[in-house]
């Protein structure tokens, strides 16, 4: 199988050559030298809107001002910046044309971001498991696939921690959060997830994973269904972390 796979990628590879996202050089979807002036954030940060603290090597969490917050911490691994290539990428990972290959590209930074940061110790992947931010069913039929779920399957595959896909769920059609200020996301999220497992999550540290993280809204809401549930800690792991 692993033959027929290396066959296939060379297959389309040959007749439909990737170009990458920075410079357009026939190769990869990210060359070397775009990949290299990447910003991957070698510290963490406290889940603070406004002016986040960074926290000491190794450290993750929060500060005295977010300790109401309902995720535990936050792994970032990018800025999130208007026309940048981060951008780009991104949009394309979610958006149409639904560029599904860029998922090991977009693995591949985060991952780095937690050997940078010191955030790669059994200590705190053990006893754990990977949850993706669910998309509703009309979305995730319209796209084909979940981005969070992919990236959760390749970083768990690194760093040996399985992910559960399927319990988590979206049972309302929300509208669109990048129109939408604070609030009205906080509004727009309510109701929106539903655990249909609890006895699979109770008394586990919880990754959840998503794409990009702006207000936090999303991660907040699902990380209180999953604490009501049962979840001991639930932790964020995003691409890209706007502000």
């Amino acid at each position: 199988m692993n033959t027929l796979h290396k066959i296939s990628n060379f297959l389309l590879e040959l007749f439909f050559p990737s170009f990458c996202f920075g410079c357009n050089k026939e190769g990869a979807l990210l060359c070397y030298d775009c990949k290299s002036i990447l910003d991957i954030s070698e510290y963490n940060y406290c889940l603070c809107g406004k002016d986040p603290l960074r926290l000491p090597p190794g450290a993750t969490g929060k500060c005295s001002r977010c300790q109401d917050k309902k995720l535990s911490g936050l792994y970032s691994a990018l800025p999130y910046k208007e026309k940048s290539l981060t951008r780009k990428m991104i949009h394309h990972f979610k958006y149409e044309p639904y560029i599904k290959t860029l998922t090991p590209f977009l693995a591949e930074i985060v991952l780095e971001h937690l050997i940078l940061a010191q955030n790669t110790s059994p200590g705190i992947w053990e006893h754990s498991v990977i949850i993706p931010v669910p998309l509703h069913k009309n979305k995730q039929k319209e796209r084909g696939y979940n981005q969070s779920e992919l990236l959760g399957q390749k970083i768990g595959q690194v760093l040996n921690v399985p992910l559960i896909s399927g319990n988590l769920v979206k049972i309302k059609k929300t509208n669109d959060q990048l129109k939408l200020n604070a609030k009205e996301r906080e509004e727009n999220l309510r109701g929106a997830f539903n655990i249909k497992n609890p006895a699979q999550i109770q008394g586990k540290k919880i990754f959840l994973i998503d794409d990009v993280y702006t207000t936090g809204s999303t991660m907040a809401e699902c990380a209180r269904v999953l604490k009501e549930a049962g979840a001991k800690q639930v932790w964020g792991i995003v691409i890209a972390r706007e502000g």
